[in-house]
């Protein structure tokens, strides 16, 4: 927003990001507090707008794709192109793994597990590849904009864009990132108040808030660029949260039955409280992991990649530093630990006598 204003003659500066901070934060965190009814609401609105206002950026923008400068780019390795299938894997799949519950848990329990799943990966998969590959076209065709997008990708790509359509192009960034950030800080709200911390449903999204702001300032105020602690906490972040999609899949991929529903929500039930195996995988998972990621852009994350030089890949300034390896290998961790040995564990699940609970309804479940 301060790139728009100063292009627009209205000034920028440090003023301008502390009010577009406390501005945004704030409809984030107060959409958050709100509850689903009015997300929803909000959600509707959001999607619409910046879905046609997308459409009117990327026609304005699709004139300065230059198909010559593309062909003229020279081919990537092969541990580059993993190292990018990986990236994307992790941004658009397992850094959203963890969000599955919002696309189901407000609907009718009759809804079709096959349409909720079919509709989830369509409309979550389809727009972002579409955006990935023009926002790949417009980088690919210009050295500049593809260097000012790592430092400040809404005021970079407003470079390409008629002074008109600065305001309406900076709304439509910001309402789009806001869009997503309600689901997510109510999510994480509910997700604090799992783990056990006792305060208020606002309480924790206002905890979430909290964090979310020391990120900001962090990144606006004291990073260089922006790209080098996006891709570092989203590597860093990925590597559990992938061991933890393994074991997941592993457990769904073992069973002959469904989830006894009211188990799952007694500590005594078949289920228990803790299982050690999952535990155990995502440490030895996360360990490994980190061992096999580097982001040298990123200084506070020097220590990661200490498994490249033992295990002759080259250390981190060698040809796999940047394949992320390390994001797949937890993957197979929690995969793999799981299928072998939690099998036995989970058949006595599954032959274990049902617990007598009231049923869960949909009103138990809003």
């Amino acid at each position: 927003m301060s790139t728009v204003l100063g292009r627009l003659g209205l000034g920028g500066g440090v003023a301008v990001k502390v009010v577009s901070i406390v501005v945004v934060v704030g409809l984030i965190a107060v959409g958050g507090m709100l509850g689903f009814d009015v997300i929803m609401r909000m959600q509707r609105v959001i999607t619409v707008g910046v879905g046609l206002l997308t459409v009117v950026y990327v026609v304005f923008a699709a004139p300065t794709i230059r198909f010559d400068a593309l062909a003229a780019l020279p081919a990537g390795n092969a541990q580059a192109v993993i190292g990018a299938i990986l990236f994307t894997m992790t941004g658009f799949g397992l850094g959203w793994v963890n969000a599955a519950a919002d696309y189901s848990r407000y609907l009718p329990r009759s809804s079709s597990s096959r349409g909720v799943v079919g509709w989830t990966v369509l409309g979550s998969s389809l727009p972002p590849v579409v955006l990935l590959v023009f926002g790949l076209a417009l980088a690919g065709s210009s050295k500049t904009l593809s260097t000012a997008i790592g430092a400040d990708p809404i005021g970079a790509l407003t470079a390409v864009l008629p002074t008109w359509l600065l305001i309406p192009f900076a709304l439509t960034a910001v309402f789009g990132l806001i869009g997503g950030a309600i689901m997510d800080i109510y999510s994480s709200g509910l997700s604090l108040l799992n783990a056990g911390l006792r305060v208020p449903r606002v309480g924790a999204v206002g905890i979430d808030a909290v964090i979310m702001t020391i990120g900001t300032i962090y990144v606006v105020f004291f990073s260089s660029s922006f790209i080098a602690p996006f891709e570092g906490v989203l590597i860093t972040l990925g590597v559990p949260v992938a061991v933890w999609a393994g074991v997941f899949l592993a457990d769904v991929t073992l069973r002959r039955r469904d989830y006894a529903e009211a188990d799952l929500l007694s500590r005594s039930g078949r289920y228990g409280d803790v299982r050690m195996l999952p535990l155990v995988l995502i440490v030895v998972g996360t360990a490994l992991g980190w061992g096999l990621v580097t982001n040298t852009a990123a200084p506070w994350l020097a220590w990661q990649g200490y498994l490249l030089g033992p295990l002759g890949l080259g250390g981190t300034q060698g040809a796999w530093a940047y394949a992320n390896l390390g994001v797949f290998v937890a993957l197979l961790v929690g995969y793999l630990g799981v299928l072998v040995f939690g099998r036995a564990a989970i058949r006595s699940q599954e032959a274990a006598p049902m617990s007598v609970v009231p049923p869960i309804t949909d009103a138990d479940v809003a």
